[in-house]
């Protein structure tokens, strides 16, 4: 099949690129049930309603239950995805999990939802990009069907942050919530797919957003425990100004390489960490208000999962139809960061 000519570059096409598209087949995703209000948590920690409403845009989040975990989200999210592209798990032949909480150290949360969903044909391995990972993962998986090693590839976000966060700390607890999406990758003749991804990392700020403890440089002992290292831990000002550098600058190199203008992208999904940053992003590359989709207010800040979601919910609510140009865009510890153009 011909593909349509569209007002738009695909990048790869510059390069003699023999491979084959890669679309996102389908999209799927799964929250906990319990909903923590911004009122629940006034009950923790010295805040109010009011005081994160207005910084943050969140009004409550999702947590798991105290027997739930990452692969559990995951492979809800994954079974999800499957029933809406109508396949088998036994058709899957790659899994990619992007997460910052896996089940456990190791093995990854990728083998764990493999078994869970029956994938007994996929390999299946985690990426640590924190709540870039998403985005991270779809262009990992791309160069798998784009280059024909593999002809289906499922791509999961997933976190159980309220894991790893401090309840105490009234300026990081009101932030995160849990959840998990996922996308099925396949070649589709009639799309372009996915355009370009533009990504980047700047270790030297590190330490920004982390969490001290529980590795080969602080392992885990009663004085890690004490002084509370397997906690997340935030510089939220720095974090702030960071994000909104990299995250605009990511997007404007994706829309520069496809020669898109932003009036082109029908639906633009930025991380759902901040209202204030993805107001600030949308600002500076001269986005309109309908063009965003944001569901921070209810979810929070669910990090690679957070596009994931969003992206099954725009497309659920008819927000994103085949043919539309879409943008995604996230910032995440490491620091890391990255935007990626799609053709639906």
């Amino acid at each position: 099949m011909t593909l349509p000519r569209r007002h738009f570059k695909n990048p790869k096409a510059g390069h003699d690129f023999l491979g084959r598209s890669c679309s996102i087949a389908s999209v799927g995703s799964y929250l906990p049930s319990r909903v923590v209000t911004n009122a629940d948590l006034e009950k923790l920690v010295d805040t109010s309603d009011e005081w994160i409403t207005s910084r943050t845009g969140i009004r409550e989040r999702r947590i798991a239950a105290a027997n739930e975990f990452t692969s559990d989200l995951g492979a809800k999210a994954a079974l999800n995805a499957l029933g809406k592209a109508g396949l088998k798990s036994e058709q899957i032949d790659l899994l990619i999990t992007a997460t910052i909480t896996p089940d456990m150290p190791f093995p990854s949360a990728a083998c764990l939802i493999q078994q869970k969903i029956g994938a007994t044909r996929a390999a299946a391995f985690d990426i640590q990009a924190a709540c870039s990972g998403f985005v991270f993962g779809l262009e990992i998986g791309s160069q798998f069907i784009t280059s024909r090693t593999c002809e289906t590839v499922l791509v999961v976000g997933a976190e159980k942050l309220s894991s790893i966060i401090d309840w105490s700390d009234r300026n990081t607890c009101v932030l995160f919530g849990d959840g998990a999406g996922a996308a099925i990758l396949q070649s589709q003749p009639s799309s372009h797919g996915l355009l370009t991804a533009c990504m980047g990392s700047d270790g030297s700020r590190a330490e920004l957003l982390c969490m001290p403890g529980g590795g080969s440089r602080r392992p885990t002992s009663a004085e890690t425990v004490a002084a509370r290292l397997h906690f997340l831990r935030m510089d939220g000002k720095e974090t702030y100004k960071s994000a909104i550098n990299a995250m605009f600058t990511a997007a404007q190199e994706a829309l520069r390489r496809c020669e898109l203008d932003i009036t082109q992208i029908k639906c633009i999904i930025p991380h759902q960490a901040n209202r204030r940053i993805i107001d600030a992003v949308a600002e500076r590359l001269g986005a309109r208000h309908d063009q965003l989709f944001t569901n921070l207010e209810r979810y929070g800040n669910t990090s690679a999962a957070s596009v994931a979601i969003a992206l099954d919910e725009a497309v659920e609510s008819g927000r994103i139809q085949r043919g539309d140009l879409v943008l995604l865009v996230v910032f995440g510890a490491g620091l890391t960061w990255g935007a990626v153009v799609i053709e639906w």
